[in-house]
């Protein structure tokens, strides 16, 4: 039976405290898998697949990101990262997690699981710390054409500074998800995009800490890191050996319908990357692990871990 624990440590702007939930096997652990979530959501929605990881003798391990699930304080701080560099703060909490587990147990092969915002972050983190990690799952993500990014950032950055980094804008959160919604049509909630279960769109859109609007900077930050990944002379700086397994699916507007992912790895592979694979699942929308067939998703990341370590 897996063992649940939580704890916190002090965020990388030196004051916020985040929130970490935990999941150990009841045999001795054969690995880490660090897992960084989406946008609007939180760690504690993890819980299944850090359940079924330790449950296949792999200690699981999730933060709540700056400005997600438990880690703020003030309500108005509910997605926002920060006045300055934010993107580089949540980067750096996954770093100082991943730090402390890897202190912990610097013996096991070490696994970064990273969905949505959360494959961004840990895409970011490839490039900033290639001798890390020895695999990495990149679940739900997208590849943006740089003329899109550039136009989001804009508008994020003047509304950053005309109404400042805490705003709520409809604007941009209408160019980040208004369309995804589209081809769901007649549409049951505006939350149809991200899985076919409706139970867990519906426990979504009950759950405070799911589904708020993001605020400019926090847009402004995402934007940041996106433009950052994007850029050939940093996809260059990767461990070219890493084994990264891509997984989405074709019906995920967040990554075009699988269109997304699939120019990502052309892209890894150009840069020199050796052991870069993709699986679309069909039909599935954006959130594979709460999908109808979230068992298979499931079965594949493990068969792909052990095959790998």
């Amino acid at each position: 039976m897996p063992k649940f624990t939580s704890f916190t440590f002090t965020s990388t702007n030196g004051k916020t405290d985040i929130n970490v939930r935990r999941f150990d096997p009841d045999i001795a652990p054969r690995g880490v898998v660090q897992i960084a979530h989406g946008v609007a959501e939180h760690c504690e929605r993890y819980d299944g697949f850090m359940s079924f990881l330790a449950s296949h003798g792999f200690i699981a391990v999730a933060n709540d990101h700056l400005g997600h699930g438990k880690s703020y304080k003030r309500i108005d701080e509910q997605g926002w990262f920060a006045e300055n560099d934010g993107w580089d703060l949540v980067v750096g909490d996954v770093k100082k997690l991943h730090d402390i587990m890897q202190k912990e147990f610097p013996d096991l092969p070490y696994i970064l699981f990273g969905h949505s915002m959360g494959s961004f972050v840990a895409r970011t983190y490839l490039i900033k710390y290639p001798g890390d990690l020895d695999a990495a799952i990149i679940c739900g993500t997208g590849q943006q054409a740089p003329a899109l990014v550039t136009a989001g950032k804009a508008a994020a950055l003047l509304t950053c500074r005309t109404r400042g980094t805490s705003r709520r804008s409809k604007m941009l959160n209408d160019m980040a998800f208004g369309s995804y919604n589209k081809e769901f049509e007649p549409r049951r909630t505006d939350f149809d995009w991200l899985t076919r279960d409706n139970a867990v769109v519906d426990a979504y859109i009950k759950d405070p800490n799911c589904g708020f609007a993001a605020t400019a900077g926090l847009f402004r930050d995402m934007m940041t890191g996106i433009e950052f990944i994007s850029k050939p002379e940093n996809i260059a700086k990767m461990n070219k050996t890493l084994p990264v397994f891509f997984i989405s699916g074709d019906k995920d507007p967040v990554g075009e319908n699988g269109a997304g992912p699939k120019k990502a790895v052309e892209m890894w592979k150009s840069a020199g990357m050796k052991d870069v694979s993709l699986k679309l699942y069909p039909d599935c929308r954006h959130e594979l692990l709460n999908e109808l067939n979230k068992a298979e998703v499931m079965d594949d990341i493990l068969k792909f871990i052990e095959s790998r370590i």
